[in-house]
């Protein structure tokens, strides 16, 4: 009879740890998931050449560890703006032929100045402060 508790004493230590060992490894990826991003090395200065940008084109980048654009206006004006749709979040694409932003999720349509033309977006993108200095563009 005592060699029998031993063996479920056994067993239960065992199925225990194995169950502590598989919740460790469900909730692991899902702290990470909900946990919030460091900004360690995203939150600094973007450098850009002047000549990468073309008038009427635009650049994408990473910037402050969200998506964001440089874009030449036809006649030369830069904007530099968040690439995120402030309707749900999704990345807006550059129709360079409309000179435009597209957000592909529900249509919402923003000049190349990041305002409002269409669509369900509530306000305009973000504007992001930058710098022409010295043949770079600096964002940031």
């Amino acid at each position: 009879m005592e060699k029998m508790n031993s063996r479920r004493t056994f067993l239960g230590v065992c199925l225990g740890s194995l169950g502590i060992i598989a919740a460790a490894m469900v909730s692991w990826p899902i702290f990470r998931y909900l946990a919030p991003r460091s900004n360690s090395g995203s939150a600094g200065k973007v450098v850009i050449p002047v000549t990468d940008i073309r008038e009427g084109d635009a650049r994408f980048i990473e910037y402050a560890g969200s998506a964001a654009v440089l874009v030449r206006k036809r006649g030369g004006d830069l904007v530099a703006l968040s690439a995120v749709c402030t309707h749900l979040g999704c990345i807006v694409q550059w129709e360079s032929d409309k000179q435009d932003f597209l957000c592909p999720c529900h249509g919402g349509h923003y000049s190349a100045d990041g305002i409002v033309t269409a669509g369900p977006p509530p306000k305009p993108l973000d504007k992001l402060p930058f710098t022409v200095t010295g043949g770079n563009i600096i964002v940031g």
